[in-house]
């Protein structure tokens, strides 16, 4: 009977001396799938997050937010990221990154859908913070899963579809709730644009359906055998075990003493500390403009003095879509380094005028905003690819959590201040605050940022 070739990789003739690597193996279609339902959780987070802006402006009259309550509810969820990412990763360099993969989606749709029943701003705020711990864990165990069963020369492509989901779910998120705000007829339309990111989780739910664990932890775990079973089950029998490193004594803390892998405590030894720090602070440099610009997009144009604030809204969003799927296209051409340190540039250069300038047109203000979105979301698919070239794989989803923690914290100190600085020292102010917090990354990443282009994972 004629054997029938794997479904994802076309086998070759002779395999016994055609094998490939797995990190060596073309693209295919189980790649696709991996990608697929790893980037479905971050476009149901994107939605998560982007819907929250348009439904506070809903919202505010129904739930007598002022300043302070808006600052906190747009800061929740990234709140609750923060401590969902930076605990989880431990845990998932543990259990495996497929439980939390698998099971986490569910949840997020039941959360999701109990803010429609939100009578008060104190009910919405703990449901934000819930819907944050959910998202931080799929961060770790998302971001982690796929660039480890991706293909080294396809990596930066591959896990650049994670960031334009990230960026079409918070781009689709406004639009709906710009429709809702629109055309809906009765009272509280801001529980219907909150309830629905519950549609987006669910299907995400069964795309991952089928999705295995990674190789390269089971063979950490001395589950070798499993891992074999598994490529020639979902890729073909001519693919072989990832190259495992040689082993390494237990990193150790500044004190000599022996840190656990997979610890927190483990990612500041010294043969850590650099990457974890700058891995760290290239996150939160980015997202902290990101975050603040894209929450309050309608509210910073307003100030600014664009009349139709909700349609250069609309556009900063599109803009955010159409800089992602550059950012793809040209994550694996350029090198690391110099896609983070111009990127950090163009934006800081892009958000100057806004900063400095009085009574500039209105067409170049919006100009100048969607400039920036584009260049922001552009930059935002290193956010998907370099920490989690930076550590091994003992320490991956640990590194790539504190990673995420320290950019939520940005991101919640970002939020919760915009809306403060702008209503006590003007919208100039703000801007021009931002501007330093990119320059401050662009210098961070110029003096300590590693290159990581081409590497095969495992062999930091």
């Amino acid at each position: 009977m004629r054997k029938s070739t794997p479904p994802d990789v076309r086998a070759p003739r002779d395999t016994a001396s055609a094998t490939v690597e797995l990190e060596d193996v073309p693209f295919g279609r189980f790649h696709l799938h991996v990608a697929v339902a790893g980037s479905g959780g971050q476009f149901s987070d994107g939605y998560i997050l982007g819907i929250i802006g348009i439904a506070l402006t809903s919202a505010t009259d129904d739930l007598a937010l002022n300043a302070v309550w808006l600052g906190l509810l747009g800061a929740a969820s990234l709140a609750g990221l923060f401590f969902g990412s930076l605990f989880s990763g431990a845990l998932i360099d543990r259990i495996g990154r497929h439980p939390i993969f698998a099971f986490d989606m569910p949840l997020l749709a039941a959360l999701s859908l109990a803010q429609f029943w939100t009578a008060a701003a104190w009910q919405l705020l703990l449901l934000r913070l819930l819907l944050g711990l959910v998202l931080g864990a799929d961060y770790a165990a998302s971001k982690t899963l796929v660039s480890e069963l991706a293909p080294r020369k396809s990596r930066g492509r591959m896990m650049s579809v994670l960031a334009i989901a990230w960026a079409a779910g918070y781009t689709i998120a406004y639009l709906v709730g710009y429709l809702i705000a629109q055309t809906a007829s009765g009272d509280r339309p801001w529980t219907w644009m909150l309830a629905s990111s519950a549609v987006p989780a669910l299907l995400v739910a069964a795309a991952r359906l089928g999705v295995p664990e990674s190789p390269r932890w089971l063979i950490a775990k001395g589950r070798a055998q499993e891992a074999a079973a598994m490529i020639a089950a979902k890729i073909g029998p001519h693919v072989t075990l990832p190259t495992a490193p040689a082993p390494a004594p237990a990193p150790a803390t500044s004190s000599g003493a022996p840190a656990e892998s997979g610890s927190l405590r483990a990612l500041f030894a010294p043969a850590l500390r650099s990457r974890t720090v700058i891995a760290c602070v290239f996150y939160l440099c980015h997202i902290m403009p990101y975050f603040a610009l894209s929450t309050f997009s309608p509210r910073i144009l307003a100030s600014l003095g664009v009349h139709n604030a909700y349609f250069g809204g609309a556009v900063y969003n599109l803009l955010l879509l159409v800089g992602a799927v550059v950012g793809m296209s040209v994550i694996d051409r350029l090198t690391r380094r110099r896609f983070l340190v111009g990127s950090f540039a163009v934006a800081a250069v892009l958000l100057l005028p806004l900063g400095i300038l009085h009574d500039l047109p209105i067409t170049l203000v919006i100009v100048l905003f969607a400039a920036l979105a584009f260049a922001l979301s552009a930059a935002d698919t290193l956010a998907f690819v370099y920490p989690q070239e930076l550590f091994p794989t003992r320490m991956r989803a640990t590194g790539v959590g504190a990673a995420v923690a320290a950019s939520r914290i940005g991101a919640s100190i970002s939020t919760f201040l915009l809306p403060v600085v702008v209503e006590s020292f003007g919208i100039r102010t703000a801007m021009t605050g931002l501007v330093l917090v990119l320059a401050a990354g662009a210098l961070a990443c110029y003096r300590y940022a590693p290159e990581t282009s081409g590497l095969k994972l495992g062999s930091q």
